[in-house]
């Protein structure tokens, strides 16, 4: 099948995955805006024990942490909406319409996509509401939101591959906890020399890290060393392996 109707079954099935999102607005709240709510409970309920030991204004390294709750905490929603789909019959009747193979899965990454960026957007201007104070120029803004989509496009696919392999949307949900948990254990909320030894040695090593540290790096003006170039290797790795992984999956499961 030509690329311009891989494409054109692809734009159908975003459409699609939009609409479903249109629907059921509880979902789209809890995806987007929980992760807000959790940058306010940070700050006004741990910052200031946090702000007086840092002797700094701790939202300014929080919040660009916090921006990653976004991508992460949408891994559960493309998740379960992949299983559902996967469960009730839907592969099939796609089949009989000879859409394009990977459309379907497509159209949940992107469309997952454009929902992380609206949640970045809106935590963004939550932050500014409550004092934070990037100093970042237009390019700096531009780079740190372009990592951003990158990393949440890498997570979705990732999240594809563990809904397909899930038999309902509760194993769904579950498979990809472990990512929302990774954010809470890197240098998102603290910095990762308060911590014990061996969480310390995980945290700087996990991708939430390097990406943090880029993002923050780029908004706050700190050093960013060789975290960018790391943070770019994660997204890349994941991505791969996860578009190959889900699309292998697929058509193990359609076949």
């Amino acid at each position: 099948m030509s690329t311009s109707y891989a494409l054109a079954d692809s734009a159908t099935m975003l459409r699609r995955n939009l609409l479903h999102a249109k629907r059921y607005p509880s979902m789209l709240f809890g995806v987007i805006l929980m992760p807000s709510i959790l940058l306010l409970i940070f700050k006004f309920v741990f910052g200031g024990a946090l702000e007086k030991s840092s002797g700094g204004n701790y939202i300014d390294y929080l919040a660009p942490g916090m921006l990653l709750m976004v991508p992460a905490y949408l891994t559960a929603s493309v998740a379960v909406s992949i299983v559902t789909d996967s469960t009730k019959g839907i592969v099939n009747r796609f089949r009989t319409m000879g859409i394009t193979q990977s459309a379907m899965l497509t159209g949940h990454v992107i469309g997952a996509l454009l929902q992380a960026m609206l949640g970045i957007v809106v935590m963004s201007g939550v932050a500014l509401l409550i004092g934070w104070r990037p100093n970042a120029n237009v390019a700096e803004w531009i780079a740190a939101f372009g990592l951003l989509a990158f990393m949440s496009f890498a997570l979705n696919w990732l999240a594809v591959a563990l809904g397909l392999l899930s038999p309902n949307p509760e194993g769904a949900s579950n498979a990809v906890f472990p990512i929302i948990m990774l954010p809470f254990l890197g240098s998102g909320l603290v910095s990762t020399d308060t911590m014990p030894v061996g969480l310390r040695q995980f945290a700087e090593y996990q991708l939430f890290t390097p990406i943090t540290e880029t993002i923050r790096g780029l908004l706050m003006g700190t050093e960013i060393g060789n975290s960018g170039y790391l943070a770019l290797a994660w997204c890349a790795g994941i991505a791969i392996v996860g578009f190959f992984w889900s699309n292998s999956i697929f058509r193990r499961q359609t076949d």
